[in-house]
């Protein structure tokens, strides 16, 4: 992916995030201009404070170096942050991780593909606290206290012929 583009993404990051109440900043030269290693952006709500490494792609895997990595992790931990990798697909939302939640590679490095960013990645709603994730197993968690017994004693009463259809439709309603 080109310079510009990686740079107009990080632009339409910090523009979200704005809109989502963050106080947000790029980091000047992030990634090459500098001695220091910065977060591409910066974002906090009062509550919630991020160092963020912006990355994204047509549909290729994305990877960070080992290297890219740590100086996150180093200066968000220095600067009082939360260290998130944000990933961000042609045609798909910005989706966050923890590094440690990252595959790391043989040599290394780190990867995101674009299937784990959709079924594992925090989408932008739920990083920004506009919703929250729920797994189908936490769904069927939920309290269940099966069927509505009046519901049963109808449809088997219908079952038995001692009840019809529109007589049971109507009991029902």
């Amino acid at each position: 992916m080109s310079q510009a583009k990686g740079d107009r993404r990080e632009r339409e990051l910090v523009n979200e995030l704005d809109e989502a109440g963050f106080a947000v900043m790029r980091a000047p030269a992030s990634g090459s201009a500098t001695e220091r290693e910065l977060p591409d952006v910066l974002a906090g709500d009062s509550e919630q404070f991020y160092a963020i490494e912006a990355k994204s792609s047509s549909g290729d895997p994305i990877y960070l170096t080992g290297e890219e990595v740590e100086a996150l992790i180093y200066f968000a931990q220095n600067f009082g942050a939360k260290p998130r990798i944000g990933v961000r697909f042609d045609r798909e939302d910005w989706y966050f991780f923890h590094p440690a939640d990252l595959h790391v590679t043989d040599g290394g490095n780190y990867r995101v593909k674009k299937e784990t960013a959709l079924a594992e990645g925090t989408d932008f709603a739920e990083f920004v606290g506009a919703s929250e994730k729920v797994t189908l197993d936490e769904v069927g968690a939920a309290e269940d206290d099966g069927p509505d017994e009046d519901v049963l004693r109808v449809l088997n009463a219908v079952e038995q012929g001692v009840m019809g259809v529109e007589e049971a439709a109507d009991a029902l309603e």
